[in-house]
């Protein structure tokens, strides 16, 4: 009967060591702990797609961008300097792009039955000029993640506002 109770209590912390290792190494999460890493402080904006294991985040007090991916094992740190531009693409086309020293383009349509909307970032890092991270993915049939759900990324309508917004602080901070 000691044991048995032995048996039954081995088992109990496995499951729960199994299941708070899973919990602290869900990409999301991941995700957030890898920005708050490499920026040295929570970032001021966030565009997170867990199911591509990918994030970029904005420091604009300490003046960087960081792009993670690979659930947060690889990233790049920018300096503001360093950003030349960002582009919102809808089922691989350009609708709105922001390069410095050019006007920016408007986004110049609503696309409530877009599959795919994506937020590219670019850079002056020859290695890496540019990265793109899906606001809005409509071919996934997993559900959205806490982190989309708070981003405002649950329809391409919301997808293409949150890469506004993203347009919007790029051109401010390529102001600067």
């Amino acid at each position: 009967m000691l044991l048995l109770l032995n048996y039954a209590l081995i088992a109990a912390f496995l499951t729960t060591g199994v299941l708070l290792l899973s919990w602290w190494m869900e990409s999301e999460r991941r995700l957030w702990r890898a920005m708050k890493k490499a920026l040295g402080a929570p970032a001021d904006t966030v565009a997170l797609s867990a199911h591509e294991g990918r994030a970029a985040g904005l420091d604009l007090d300490g003046g960087q961008l960081v792009v993670l991916w690979n659930r947060g094992a690889m990233g790049l740190v920018y300096a503001f300097e360093e950003v030349l531009g960002a582009e919102i693409i809808v089922d691989g086309h350009v609708v709105a792009r922001v390069l410095r020293g050019q006007l920016r383009k408007e986004i110049d349509l609503d696309a409530p039955d877009a599959e795919l909307v994506v937020l590219r970032l670019i850079f002056s890092d020859p290695h890496n000029a540019e990265f793109e991270l899906s606001l809005w993915n409509g071919t996934r049939n997993a559900p959205a993640s806490e982190a989309e759900k708070t981003s405002g990324a649950r329809s391409p309508g919301e997808g293409l506002r949150l890469g506004r917004r993203w347009l919007s602080h790029v051109e401010a901070l390529m102001q600067r």
